[in-house]
């Protein structure tokens, strides 16, 4: 009874030491193919794990934009990247405009309604879709504009990130439906081998990513949408309105970002990854450290 009695406070102890040992909740950030997403969904990791108690993992590749919003919507993940112009994928009724606002407005009010989604206010630059030749071919046609693709689309090999040709509203068929174009070849491909096959030639036009650092590497020409077909692509953060619920420091992690990151940014920090070969995850932390926004 004495050793009972004795054994009683270390056991005590013992509960209350392992009490404050509970395992931290998990979530997941997934992110797209190409390298911005990636970025910031380790960006989203660093903020979140700093600012809440809960461990983040960060899910890369996986494939488009429309299976993000899918992911989400099975909670496969939590939170990842999307842009404004998603709304023209037939998730949800919408007015058809191109004004920014309007765009935003109802990708806001759309996610949370259809799937409760949270759209946070953009980060701060869009990346809408680019018509992309070389120098050297944009001085031989005389391209300026994508109209003045007309007179010779017919000879040209056309490159586009496979997920584009996928698109019903803003992908290839609405596309050349509008400008009245018919390439020689379409060659769909991941978004990161069209930069190097239109500069080696292999390409003589492809569709590029405008916050890609790598139009200026290669010295590419972008032709202008002069009939306005794209709309709005402004980048947001995007979360399931139930996973904040459970964490509110993670809402209030998330919202640091909103507005802090312009296309001048995103093409620098791009670029330090597809040009420099950095990671993706020493990029997003050393540009949260530099903005005061992470500790060191």
């Amino acid at each position: 009874m004495r050793l009972q009695k004795a054994l009683l406070p270390i056991a005590l102890s013992m509960l209350i030491l392992l009490s404050g040992c509970t395992t931290k909740d998990t979530i997941t950030v997934g992110t797209q193919t190409f390298t911005e997403t990636k970025i910031l969904g380790y960006m989203y990791k660093y903020l979140i794990e700093q600012g809440s108690n809960v461990n983040v993992d960060v899910k890369t590749d996986l494939s488009s934009s429309p299976f993000i919003v899918n992911a989400l919507k099975e909670n496969e993940i939590q939170l990842g990247t999307l842009y404004t112009g998603e709304i023209f994928n037939d998730w949800f009724p919408i007015q058809q405009t191109k004004d920014k606002q309007s765009v935003l407005r109802q990708a806001q009010q759309g996610f949370s309604k259809y799937y409760h989604y949270k759209w946070y206010t953009p980060l701060g630059f869009e990346n809408t879709y680019a018509f992309t030749v070389t120098k050297e071919v944009a001085d031989k046609y005389n391209l300026k504009k994508i109209s003045d693709l007309r007179k010779v689309a017919k000879e040209m090999r056309l490159g586009v990130d496979t997920s584009w040709m996928e698109r019903d509203n803003d992908g290839y068929k609405p596309f050349v439906k509008t400008y009245g174009l018919s390439f020689k070849n379409v060659f769909p491909m991941e978004i990161n081998l069209v930069y190097k096959a239109v500069a080696n030639k292999q390409m003589d036009i492809v569709l590029a990513y405008s916050s890609d650092a790598r139009i200026k590497q290669y010295n590419l020409v972008t032709l202008e949408d002069d009939r306005h077909f794209f709309p709005p692509y402004d980048a947001s953060t995007v979360a399931l309105e139930e996973t904040l619920k459970k964490y509110p420091a993670m809402d209030k992690a998330l919202k640091k970002l909103s507005g802090k990151i312009d296309i001048d940014t995103m093409r620098t920090l791009n670029a330090k990854v597809d040009i420099d070969m950095q990671e993706p995850e020493q990029v997003a932390k050393e540009f949260l450290q530099q903005q005061g926004l992470l500790k060191k």
